[in-house]
C-alpha cells in the first residue's frame, strides 16, 4: 500500500513538472511571436485601400556633402589704417563719425599748435640764411682764387652753406610730414593750423578725439577700413579641414537676412588649430555688399567634393525616439521596420550607411509614417 502511494506521489510531481515546464515554454514563444510582431505591420485588404503605399530600392548616385561652419567679416592688416599725427597738438575740427564713408585725400581733421608755426618759421628763417650763405661762399671762392682770402675762410664758409643746406632739408621733410607744402610757404602764408588727410578709400571704423582734445604723436586720432579686400574668416574643425581646398567655393549668409547668399572663394586655410580645435579659412567675396561691416557674423556652407552613395528619398526615413528606421516589405502587405544609419543629405535624398541588410529589398518611400503611426498604435493596444 505504501508503494502505491509513493508511486502515486512521484507520478503527480513529474506530471506538475511536465506542466509547468509546458506552460514556460508557451509563454516563452508567445515572448518571442510578440517581439517579432513588434517590428511588423499587417495591413488588410481594406486599410491598403485608404493608405497610399509606394516602395523603392537603394539606387547608387552621385551625392556631395555640406560642411557648415561659422565666422565673422574680417579685415586684414594692410587694409586697416591707424590715423596719427607726427607732431602733438590740439584737435580744431573734424567731421568724422563711425560708419562714414570716405575718400582718399580728403581732409578729416584740422590740428593746430603753436609748433606748426615755430617749425614753419625755422624753416623760412634757415632758408634766407642759407641764400645768404651760398652768395657768402661764392664770393669768398673767387677771393680765394686771387689769393685774396685764405683756405681756412673759404672752408668755414662752405662748411656753414653745406649746414644750412642740410638743416633747410631737413625742415622741409618735417613740414610735409605735417602736410605742408615747404615750396609754397612763404612769409606771407604762415598757418598756425594743419590737415590730417584720409590716406585710403574707405570707411570710418572709430573715431578717439573730439575738438579741443591734445593728442600726442603715439596716440590714434581715427581708425579706417579698406573694403577693397574685405573677408570671411571662417572657423573650421579639424576633421573637415581636409576636406577644404584653395579656390573652393561656399555661400554665406547672415543670421538677420538668412535668405540673401554671398558668394565666397577659400583664398587661404590655416594648418594653426586653436584650443577649441578650429582652423582658421579665409574667403573672398566674389561681389563685396556695403553692408557687410567688419565683426560681423555670418554663418557659411562649404559643398564638398562628389562621391557616390546609395540613397534613399527622404521620405522614406522615419525617425522614432531619436532613431531613424524604414520600413521593408516583400508583398506590400506585410511591413518589417528596420534602423538605418543616415549620412549626408541632398536634393531630398539621403545617404544610407548601412546597406548590406536592405540590399535588393523593396523600401517603402510613401506613406512609411502612416505605417509608424498604425505600428504604434498596436503598440498601445497590446
Amino acid at each position: 500500500m505504501k508503494a502505491f502511494i509513493y508511486s502515486a506521489k512521484v507520478f503527480l510531481l513529474l506530471t506538475s513538472i511536465v506542466l509547468f515546464t509546458g506552460c514556460n515554454s508557451t509563454k516563452e514563444e508567445q515572448a518571442t511571436n510578440e517581439e517579432t510582431n513588434e517590428q511588423e505591420v499587417t495591413l488588410t485588404k481594406e486599410q491598403l485601400k485608404n493608405v497610399v503605399l509606394d516602395t523603392t530600392k537603394l539606387s547608387l548616385r552621385n551625392i556631395s556633402s555640406v560642411v557648415k561652419v561659422t565666422g565673422t567679416i574680417d579685415v586684414p592688416p594692410q587694409n586697416m589704417v591707424s590715423v596719427s599725427t607726427l607732431l602733438g597738438g590740439y584737435v580744431a575740427s573734424t567731421k568724422l563719425l563711425p560708419g562714414m564713408h570716405i575718400n582718399k585725400g580728403e581732409v578729416i581733421a584740422k590740428m593746430e599748435d603753436q609748433q606748426y608755426i615755430q617749425l614753419q618759421q625755422d624753416y623760412l628763417i634757415t632758408k634766407s640764411k642759407l641764400a645768404y650763405a651760398e652768395k657768402e661762399y661764392q664770393r669768398q671762392k673767387e677771393l680765394n682764387l686771387n689769393k685774396a682770402s685764405s683756405d681756412k675762410v673759404l672752408q668755414q664758409t662752405e662748411a656753414e652753406y653745406k649746414t644750412l643746406k642740410i638743416s633747410l632739408n631737413a625742415l622741409a621733410e618735417k613740414l610735409r610730414l605735417i602736410n605742408i607744402n615747404p615750396t609754397k610757404l612763404s612769409e606771407g602764408n604762415l598757418s598756425r593750423q594743419i590737415n590730417i588727410y584720409s590716406p585710403i578709400d574707405g570707411y570710418v571704423s572709430k573715431v578717439n578725439v573730439n575738438i579741443g582734445k591734445y593728442v600726442n604723436p603715439t596716440d590714434v586720432l581715427f581708425e579706417l577700413i579698406d573694403p577693397s579686400d574685405i573677408h570671411l574668416n571662417l572657423k573650421v574643425f579639424e576633421k573637415d579641414i581636409n576636406k577644404l581646398a584653395i579656390g573652393q567655393k561656399l555661400i554665406a549668409y547672415t543670421n538677420n537676412n538668412p535668405d540673401k547668399k554671398y558668394h565666397c572663394d577659400i583664398i587661404l586655410i590655416s594648418k594653426d588649430f586653436d584650443a577649441d580645435k578650429t582652423a582658421e579659412v579665409h574667403c573672398h567675396f566674389d561681389e563685396y555688399d556695403k553692408s557687410l561691416l567688419s565683426g560681423m557674423y555670418m554663418n557659411a556652407e562649404i559643398e564638398i567634393k562628389n562621391h557616390e552613395a546609395y540613397t534613399l528619398p527622404e521620405d522614406a526615413i522615419v525617425n522614432f525616439e531619436g532613431k531613424d528606421y524604414v520600413f521593408v516589405t516583400d508583398d506590400k502587405k506585410q511591413f518589417t521596420i528596420q534602423e538605418v544609419q543616415l549620412g549626408v543629405k541632398e536634393n531630398s535624398f539621403i545617404e544610407i550607411k548601412n546597406t548590406t541588410s536592405l540590399s535588393g529589398k523593396s523600401i517603402v518611400s510613401k506613406g512609411a509614417y502612416t505605417l509608424l503611426m498604425k505600428m504604434k498604435n498596436k503598440a498601445e493596444e497590446e
